[in-house]
């Protein structure tokens, strides 16, 4: 169980978010970036919110870019919410704490989000 967000990079991304069986919210983010930092205390507050049910992942991007590349991320932060391995939405730039735990929600109890 995390009630952390978990750090992930190219070599085990595949293990830790497509292969995960919770669904998983994946934070790409880079440490010079603004708005990545302000998302940050939310992110950390959704692992622990939902400890158990949602694994938040973070890849800095300045560090590994395979997955970045693959995904599209052109924009940080690029919020990518996969469940079983796959994509179901894309948010790109900081929102607000209330907006991103509709969308877990959405994610949580949907299957997929809208």
């Amino acid at each position: 169980m995390y009630d952390q967000p978990i750090h992930v990079n190219d070599a085990n991304f595949e293990k830790a978010v497509l292969q995960s069986p919770l669904p998983v919210l994946v934070d790409f983010w880079a440490p010079w970036c603004s708005p990545c930092r302000m998302v940050a205390p939310v992110l950390e507050q959704l692992a622990r919110e939902y400890a158990g049910r949602l694994v938040v992942a973070k890849v800095n991007v300045d560090d590994d870019r395979l997955y970045a590349s693959q995904y599209g991320v052109q924009g940080i932060p690029t919020l990518l919410f996969v469940k079983e391995g796959k994509v179901v939405e894309s948010v790109v730039g900081f929102r607000p704490a209330a907006f991103l735990k509709e969308r877990v929600e959405a994610l949580l109890s949907a299957g997929t989000a809208p």
